[in-house]
């Protein structure tokens, strides 16, 4: 602390509960927009309801071909 003419100041770190919770409200904000970007980006990758699985009929036997070739319908 220094005396200033009578006036006393905190040094540099004076301002530190005043921006307090504006420093909570953004730290907030990023950790909510970095889990909605996690989310988005994991629903992108599976696509559960457009895409299903193509089994292979049980009944035929499994070839070099259709395990080469598994495109092939």
């Amino acid at each position: 602390m220094t005396d200033n003419e009578g006036a006393l100041f905190m040094g540099i770190h004076y301002d530190y509960k005043s921006t307090r919770g504006d420093k909570a409200m953004k730290k907030e904000a990023k950790r909510k927009a970095r889990i909605e970007q996690r989310r988005a980006k994991r629903s992108s990758a599976n696509p559960k309801e457009s895409e299903k699985d193509i089994m292979h009929d049980i009944n035929k036997p499994i070839t070099l071909e259709d395990l080469t070739n598994p495109d092939k319908n």
